[in-house]
C-alpha cells in the first residue's frame, strides 16, 4: 500500500490511542475515546490506567475481537485474550505482531523488568511501530518499520527531543507523535518533534479524531 494512502487510514483518538482502518481494523491503546468504531484486533501496551482502560476497550469489543497484552492487562479484560510479553512474535487476524519492549531508562515509571510492550505489526503490507510508553531505548535501533508512533510528551515518557533521536535510529518513512494533549504534554511537543526531523524523516501531526 502506498503510504500516503496508509496514513489516511490512521486515525488518532488522543494519547496513545491509534486506530488503523485496514483490511484488520487495529486499535491500540484506547482511552477516552469517543469514536468507537469495533476493531477486530485491540493491544494494549501495558497496565496503566491511561493505556489498559476496560471501559474504553469494551466501547471497541466485538465477540471476536482478539486482544493483545501484557499478564498484568489482561487480569481486567474479558473476552478472546492472548497474553505476551517482549519477544513474542504472532499472526492475529492477518495481522503479524512482533512484540518487543518500552521501558524507562532514567525514571521509574516503566521499569524495564516490568516487561511493558511496544509493538511492531504488519497492516495491507505496512509495518507500523507503536512505540507504548518508553524512552529511547538501544532495542529501537533494530527495528525495520514504514510508520512509527512515537511519545514525545517527556515526564513519563521521552521528551520531543528524545524522541528525535528515536525516530533517527528507528529511520521510519514516516513518524508520528503521540502522548500529548492528556495526560501531559501538549501539540508544542508534537511541532518541535517535527521541526527538528525537517528534512530528515517526514512527520505528520494527526488531529485528533472526536
Amino acid at each position: 500500500m502506498d503510504l500516503k494512502e496508509a496514513v489516511k487510514k490512521i486515525h488518532w483518538l488522543g494519547h496513545d490511542a491509534i486506530r488503523i482502518d485496514g483490511s484488520t481494523v487495529v486499535q491500540v491503546d484506547p482511552f477516552q475515546i469517543s469514536v468507537t468504531k469495533p476493531a477486530d484486533l485491540i493491544m494494549i501496551s501495558h497496565d496503566h490506567f491511561d493505556h489498559n482502560s476496560p471501559e474504553d476497550v469494551a466501547k471497541i469489543q466485538k465477540k471476536d475481537s482478539v486482544i493483545v497484552t501484557d499478564a498484568a492487562s489482561a487480569k481486567k479484560l474479558k473476552g478472546e485474550i492472548k497474553v505476551v510479553a517482549p519477544g513474542a512474535t504472532l499472526s492475529v487476524k492477518g495481522v503479524e505482531i512482533e512484540v518487543g519492549p518500552a521501558y524507562n531508562t532514567n525514571k521509574d515509571f516503566h521499569p524495564k523488568a516490568a516487561g511493558m510492550l511496544s509493538f511492531v505489526f504488519k497492516v495491507d503490507g505496512v509495518r507500523y511501530y507503536h512505540a507504548g510508553d518508553t524512552d529511547f531505548i538501544p532495542e529501537m535501533k533494530r527495528l525495520d518499520v514504514d510508520i512509527a508512533f512515537l511519545p514525545v510528551s517527556g515526564t513519563y515518557v521521552m521528551t520531543a527531543d528524545e524522541a528525535v533521536q528515536a525516530a533517527k535510529a528507528i529511520n521510519p518513512k514516516i513518524a508520528i507523535p503521540m502522548h500529548y494533549g492528556a495526560i501531559v504534554g501538549s501539540e508544542d511537543d508534537a511541532k518541535k518533534f517535527k521541526k527538528a526531523l525537517e528534512g530528515q524523516i517526514e512527520v505528520v501531526i494527526l488531529q485528533k479524531e472526536t
